[in-house]
């Protein structure tokens, strides 16, 4: 199977914050050749250690975010560059190993360095290999399926605002707490988290967004899917993603990464739901009672 990958990731520190603490990776794991650049963009072909996309959100107003971002990108990318089993369910093993090795490395940086111990970051990570991509997450950073003319929100927010909706309370209301900006749980900031996975069988000509909430508190979703069917290239997608998240105010930093999959995919077909392609392999459970 040959599967391509048009990719285009862009982050920006925003027209408020001093310091950019968002980090992306978007890594051909079977080459070795990895993108950091502020303004990647590349065409891969997903070979058989498969091709990592990622956002660390480093949690603002604790030390050293954009530190805790970092090592969480680069401690996940080490982890997954390695032998890959050929089974769906082997991988996603190795995908919640890899993350759950990226919080304890976090979690030791953070004891070793005075005023670092509170440290961490949020991470949403697409791991995709031979026709599926394996979704993980910790955290309120986000990803987006976009297939035909619809966008799927296929990840849930591990946050205190998510906890209230998710329990009757109106995202108006939601919004108006002191806490809403608070996730519950996040890399490094304890020894262990619980790492919610997803398993997605693509299909030909699915878009995947990947983004900090820098980007999701500025743009809405039926925003995003307009923005990624209008646009010609994952670059052109990406860049009025940032663009508008900026013209409304850009308090936050943002990061996109945006990636278009061709080749030998299944076609999409038209009874067929996303609940159909999309299996919770292990979710976050958080409790709104």
């Amino acid at each position: 199977m040959t599967v391509d990958l048009t990719v285009c990731a862009r982050t920006d520190a925003g027209l408020v914050r001093p310091v950019n603490e968002d980090a992306f990776v978007v890594a051909d794991l079977t080459s070795g050749c990895a993108l950091h650049d502020p303004y990647a963009s590349t065409r891969l072909e997903v070979g058989e250690q498969g091709v990592l996309l990622a956002v660390s959100d480093g949690l603002g107003g604790h030390a050293a975010g954009e530190v805790a971002s970092a090592l969480v990108l680069e401690s996940l990318h080490r982890s997954l560059a390695r032998s890959i089993p050929p089974d769906p369910v082997q991988v996603d093993e190795v995908v919640e190993d890899a993350v759950l090795r990226a919080n304890r490395a976090v979690w030791e940086a953070g004891a070793l360095h005075r005023g670092r111990e509170r440290m961490g970051a949020t991470l949403t990570a697409v791991f995709v290999h031979d026709g599926f991509a394996h979704i993980a997450e910790v955290g309120d950073s986000r990803a987006y399926l976009v297939r035909g003319r619809a966008i799927h929100l296929v990840t849930h927010d591990q946050s205190y605002l998510q906890l209230l909706i998710d329990s009757g309370v109106s995202p108006w209301e939601a919004r108006r707490s002191p806490l809403c900006g608070a996730v519950l749980q996040a890399m490094g900031l304890r020894p262990s988290v619980t790492v919610a996975i997803e398993r997605l069988a693509l299909r030909q000509g699915d878009r995947l967004i990947l983004c900090s909430d820098g980007l999701t508190s500025k743009v809405g979703d039926a925003e995003l899917r307009a923005l990624v069917q209008w646009s010609r290239e994952t670059d052109m997608a990406c860049e009025a993603m940032i663009d508008m998240a900026l013209q409304r105010g850009g308090d936050d930093n943002v990061t996109a990464v945006v990636a278009s999959l061709s080749g030998d995919l299944p076609p999409p077909v038209a009874d067929e739901s996303i609940s159909d392609t999309l299996q919770v392999v292990q979710d976050f459970g958080m409790d709104v009672h």
